[in-house]
């Protein structure tokens, strides 16, 4: 049975952002003692370089039986450019690789579970900022996710630093992302090196 256009539009992006989110488990089985941190570097270089792959396959129109997976990862305007989720590997692999755990692992969370619950709490154009409130709410909820490493890592006060640290330049990221030539660099790109950035800045002025 065919979905009425709506509900194939809400369904799709449900798919999309479990999608987004499964990003939250790159980095479990350092936390869990399984690998190191280096070899979680490595692994997202792979993932990287796959998501390369089926960008070149995507963008040079020999999609084949993959269309389908396609459907769940493009948005319509990114059609012509590399898409979000490509853009989400790169973004993750560069924070793993350039910063310690403790900046790296919420800054990658902030990204795979603040940004699907700040797109559901408000939609809006690529180029266009997001509401005040749902930039507090982004702020809110990487803020939770950063404290419970930071105020272990460097006590309560200067945890609390570094936590807003990071979760005021994710929220930025965003919900008022920079535009160059008129288009919007992708949050998908800058929310965990940015929060990974902050954290790092705060934690070495504090230390």
């Amino acid at each position: 049975m065919t979905l009425p256009a709506a509900a194939w539009r809400e369904r799709v992006e449900f798919e999309r952002r479990l999608v987004h989110a499964s990003g939250t488990l790159y980095p479990v089985p350092f936390l869990l003692g399984w690998i190191s941190w280096e070899t979680t570097g490595w692994l997202l270089i792979g993932s990287v370089a796959i998501a390369g792959a089926l960008e070149a396959l995507r963008l040079s129109g020999s999609v084949g039986p993959l269309d389908p997976l396609y459907d769940a990862l493009v948005r319509d305007y990114e059609a012509d450019g590399i898409a979000g989720y490509a853009l989400y590997q790169i973004g993750m692999a560069v924070t793993a690789l350039c910063f310690a755990p403790v900046f790296a692992v919420p800054a990658m969370w902030m990204l795979s579970v603040g940004d699907p619950i700040s797109g559901g709490l408000g939609e809006n154009a690529a180029t266009e900022p997001k509401r005040l409130s749902v930039v507090a709410a982004m702020v809110f909820v990487c803020f939770g996710i950063a404290v419970p490493y930071a105020i272990p890592e460097f006590g309560p006060d200067p945890g609390v630093i570094v936590a807003l640290a990071g979760a005021v330049p994710a929220a930025i990221a965003d919900g008022l992302p920079p535009l160059i030539r008129g288009v919007a660099v992708d949050d998908n790109l800058t929310i965990p090196p940015a929060a990974a950035s902050g954290m790092f800045l705060a934690a070495a002025l504090i230390g």
